[in-house]
């Protein structure tokens, strides 16, 4: 099987619908095949063979699809690279997931066995094709599984692997998915995230099912005001802190969203204030959800409950859950399993089958199911801290230190500590306006105020910046 094949066949009857629009510019289903089989062709001719690894360092574009979908139709593999990533990055996915080709919308200087060549599929605009010339030194397995797609990246796992998905765990995964999202050829998406951590279920599912989608994710926020100003969208994928600017900026307004169906938060957790924010100004309420790129998007939540905020609803009817060793608020570990599970891990070669047992993929995330069968995330497994036999959960005082009005951002760690085990402390960015009158004794009492004693941060350490990665999360784990 071949995803691109089933988007065709999918989207045959479509072929004059507007398929990507960017800006200005914009490409029809039937232009978006001519594009892929044109520049299929040409990636042939340079040497790109099946199974090869072809890296992808472009910003989100009608290009990027282009350019996934016409490697994919060869059956080789597409490995995203983000487009801000370092020289010493780059050489690391480079490495470490044995590419064969890079392409990229900016040249880059190699070492003497990476050959380039030029390529130009639309007229506008060059590309850069660097060959590798590298022995092959990989499992045999992996040209089994019909590989698709390897995403570089810690995931839930802590440790740079890259996760091989095939051709028909994307298949399997986007009809999953649909069961929630249920996109068909009358949606109009509204795009705001990077294509490098969002594509494999969101995007492929927008284009099997023939709707049309507005790429918003470049000079933000005009290109989203835009966007909402010209096409009537029925669908938003986003993050929480666009849903916090569209709820607090006032050039957003809220019939500009009178037409969606459904807004989906994701990339990080959704709070609850911000849902709120939004609700009263937009009058319905955001969509959280929970995707793994080893195991997909398992959880939507599609409730219009508001005793529901906080949760990533319930499991999605392809999978199934279970939480292991659970203490006495039922809060344990996060286990799934379903359609379109991951094939393995590529450096060093590890299948699921050695990984899972029984089908069961161990998430790492720290949740609790509420009577409804609704899913709380909580935490991480690996960021817990441990006070004196008590579980104290980062994103919990967090989401206490964010909401004192001098801090702008906050991140939770354990100190380390002889007698107690972990202590917890705080790393916090102050306000600007508050910066010279901050009172590390008032926020103490507001933690108190709202969180059992024994949470309630023992240092507070002030800062200018907090770690991330490149999606934007906080890098999590001790400070020291």
């Amino acid at each position: 099987m071949n995803i691109v094949d089933v988007i065709r066949g999918e989207t045959s009857n479509y072929l004059d619908k507007s398929a990507i629009i960017d800006g200005n510019n914009q490409i029809s289903y039937a232009e978006l095949f001519v594009a892929i089989d044109g520049l299929a062709a040409e990636l042939k001719a340079c040497g790109i063979r099946p199974a090869q690894r072809v890296a992808l360092l472009c910003g989100d574009s009608i290009d990027y699809i282009v350019i996934n979908l016409a490697v994919l139709s060869i059956s080789a593999v597409i490995v995203p690279v983000f487009p801000s990533s370092s020289r010493d990055e780059i050489n690391t996915i480079i490495e470490k997931m044995s590419i064969n080709y890079l392409i990229s919308e900016r040249p880059i200087h190699f070492q003497d066995n990476t050959k380039q060549i030029l390529f130009n599929y639309t007229g506008k605009k060059e590309f850069f094709l660097y060959h590798r010339l590298l022995g092959e030194q990989i499992s045999a397995e992996y040209y089994t599984i019909n590989p698709a797609f390897i995403r570089f990246s810690s995931g839930t796992t802590g440790i740079n692997k890259g996760v091989v998905l095939s051709h028909e765990s994307i298949i399997q995964r986007t009809d999953a998915a649909n069961k929630g999202l249920k996109i068909t050829s009358e949606d109009i998406i509204i795009w705001i995230l990077s294509m490098t951590f969002h594509f494999v279920v969101t995007i492929f599912l927008f284009l099997r099912r023939a709707a049309t989608i507005v790429l918003c994710s470049s000079e933000f926020p005009q290109a989203l005001i835009n966007g909402l100003k010209r096409y009537k969208a029925t669908f938003i994928y986003a993050s929480p802190f666009h849903y916090y600017m569209l709820s607090h900026t006032d050039v957003f307004r809220p019939d500009l969203l009178s037409g969606v169906r459904i807004a989906v938060s994701t990339a990080t957790n959704l709070p609850n204030d911000n849902a709120g924010d939004f609700y009263e100004k937009f009058g319905f309420e955001l969509s959280q959800a929970y995707g793994i790129i080893e195991v997909g998007l398992p959880f939507i939540n599609c409730s219009a409950d508001k005793t529901k905020r906080g949760s990533v609803g319930r499991i999605l009817p392809d999978y199934e859950i279970k939480i292991v060793n659970p203490d006495a608020e039922g809060i344990g570990e996060i286990r799934l399993r379903g359609k379109g599970m991951f094939s393995a891990y590529f450096w060093p070669w590890q299948s699921r089958d050695n990984l899972s047992q029984d089908g069961w993929f161990s998430t790492g995330d720290l949740g609790r199911l509420d009577k409804d069968d609704y899913l709380f995330l909580v935490g991480r497994t690996n960021s817990l801290i441990n006070y004196c036999g008590m579980k104290i959960f980062p994103y919990e005082v967090e989401a206490v230190l964010n909401q004192h009005p001098a801090i702008k951002e906050s991140l939770v760690f354990g100190i380390p500590h002889p007698q107690y085990g972990q202590l917890p402390g705080a790393k916090i960015i102050l306000e600007d306006t508050t910066e010279e009158k901050f009172d590390s004794n008032d926020l103490r009492k507001f933690c108190y105020q709202h969180l059992a004693s024994y949470k309630v941060p023992k240092e507070f350490y002030t800062v200018s910046c907090l770690a991330k990665t490149t999606s934007g999360k906080l890098k999590r784990g001790s400070s020291f």
